[in-house]
Order: C-alpha cells, then sequence, then structure tokens
C-alpha cells in the first residue's frame, strides 16, 4: 500500500466512521478494488484518527464528564450525578463489544469479511434504520438513559463488529427503538464508541507486531490523519443534518451500496466469501 491509497482510504475511514452506512464495509471493498484490503490491523489503527476527531469535537462534554466520574470515586460527588453517571453508562455499554470481539475475533477477521455478508449486512440493517427513524418515538434525551438501555446501546454497538452493519447505525439505530431523539442517539453513539475504539486500534496494533507482521507505517499514518481532519467535519456536519432532517438519505445509499457489492460479486470484482475469488 503507497500514500496516495493510505490517504484515500483514510478519506474513506473519515467519510463512513460517523455516518450510519459502514466504514469498516467501505474499508474492505474499496481497498480489495484498489488491490490492497487494508485489513483489521489497519482499520483498527485508522480508526484511531477518527475517534481522535471524536474526543477533540466532544472534548468539553468528555472532560466534564471524566472529571465529575473521577469525583464521584471519591465521594466528592454523589454517584448519581448526571455526568459521572454517564461516565458508568459509557463503561457498562462498552463491555459487550470487548468480550464478543475477543470471543469471535478469528471469525470477525475472516469469514465476516466476505462480501455477501457485507452487502446483506448493508441492506438488512438500512431496513432496521428505516423503521426505527420512521416509528421511533424520539422523545427521550440522554438525562434519562437507564442502566438498562446503556446495556441495550452497547449490545447494539457489539453488532458491527459485523462489516456492514455499522457501528453508529446500529447504536443510533438501537437508540431510536428505544425512543431517544436522532441529536441524543447519536451523541451517546459517539461517546459510547470511544473506549472500544480506541481500546480495539491498541489491541490490534500489539496482536499484529507480536506476530510479526509488517505494517506500512507511513501509509497507516497518513490515513489516520486524513480520518480525523475529515472525521471531524463529518461530525459537525451530521449533528447540524440530523437536527433537521431524517436518517432516509442514508437508508437509501446503504441499500444502492447492497446492490453495488452484489453486482460485484457477480462480476467476480470481490470475492463472496474471504480468501475465494475476486482480485
Amino acid at each position: 500500500m503507497g500514500i496516495v491509497e493510505g490517504a484515500f482510504l483514510g478519506l474513506v475511514q473519515g467519510l463512513t466512521e460517523f455516518l450510519p452506512i459502514s466504514s469498516s464495509g467501505h474499508l474492505a471493498v474499496v481497498g480489495t478494488l484498489l488491490g490492497s484490503d487494508p485489513g483489521a490491523a489497519f482499520t483498527a489503527i485508522c480508526q484511531l484518527g477518527t475517534e481522535a476527531a471524536v474526543i477533540g469535537y466532544f472534548r468539553k462534554d468528555i472532560a466534564r464528564i471524566i472529571g465529575h466520574w473521577a469525583r464521584s470515586l471519591v465521594g466528592r460527588l454523589p454517584r448519581n450525578d448526571p455526568d459521572a453517571r454517564m461516565g458508568w453508562l459509557v463503561i457498562l455499554g462498552t463491555i459487550p463489544i470487548g468480550v464478543l470481539g475477543l470471543l469471535f475475533q478469528d471469525s470477525i477477521e475472516t469469514v465476516l469479511r466476505g462480501f455477501v455478508v457485507i452487502g446483506t449486512t448493508l441492506w438488512l440493517f438500512a431496513l432496521v434504520l428505516g423503521a426505527a427513524d420512521r416509528f421511533g418515538r424520539k422523545e427521550r434525551t440522554l438525562d434519562q438513559l437507564s442502566w438498562k438501555h446503556g446495556l441495550l446501546f452497547g449490545l447494539a454497538q457489539a453488532l458491527a463488529l459485523i462489516p456492514g452493519v455499522s457501528r453508529s447505525g446500529g447504536t443510533i439505530t438501537m437508540g431510536l427503538l428505544l425512543g431517544y431523539t436522532r441529536e441524543a442517539a447519536a451523541r451517546y453513539s459517539f461517546l459510547l464508541a470511544i473506549p472500544a475504539v480506541v481500546l480495539s486500534g491498541f489491541y490490534q496494533l500489539y496482536d499484529e507486531l507480536s506476530r510479526g507482521t509488517t505494517i506500512a507505517w507511513v501509509p497507516t499514518a497518513v490515513a489516520t490523519v486524513v480520518a480525523f481532519v475529515v472525521g471531524y467535519a463529518v461530525i459537525a456536519w451530521l449533528m447540524r443534518f440530523i437536527s433537521t432532517h431524517s436518517y432516509t438519505p442514508f437508508v437509501v445509499y446503504r441499500i444502492a451500496a447492497a446492490v453495488v457489492v452484489y453486482a460485484l460479486v457477480l462480476a467476480g470484482a470481490l470475492p463472496a466469501f474471504q480468501g475465494t475469488g475476486g482480485s
């Protein structure tokens, strides 16, 4: 992988990480068509750039949550303080993806990266997102987030271990199904992703290095920087967009993308399953 390919994949990562359209699915498709599937390690490291964008965009909220959570541990604030409670809810919601990611790591990096899987999850979860956005009550705000709902958000995030589901798409869909507003569901989705993605990125990096895997560091670094810049802009745009618009454009896009993936599989440009056919 060269610098130009790395920059392009970073652009794809930044554009797709926070939109409910699946960054991992897009990276797999684009990387394979370029003749250099980036793989799980590149994806995880590149995602650190987009998570840095989340941290930068929500830095004041994050600093307040961490500060209140830490003070609640030593009794300087009550444990039911809203920000301290949010800290615990983020921790709770992170547990499912951590546990399931470790249990199913081999499947995630092999059979679940097949393009039939990606095409299917793209259209299937498009329909779920569309239904949730259409019929969800969209009344609850984050101060109404319960422990049960925090865990359900976490389980939805864990579905994103399957390429094509979308981390933000899964959690936002769950939020809408539970009756949260579009803005509340998106905000919690972004906060919830931080520990999961950061820990995953460093774990993948350690795992690849311990196995002696060669990583193209310069293209990966370029991709990470590009993903940060583009991701920050996408977050700012999306938070404004969903305040006055539905998720319908993303539903339509996912279905169209699924059709394209299936067509490329039938044409032999993409392998139907991991390690079969394609270029």
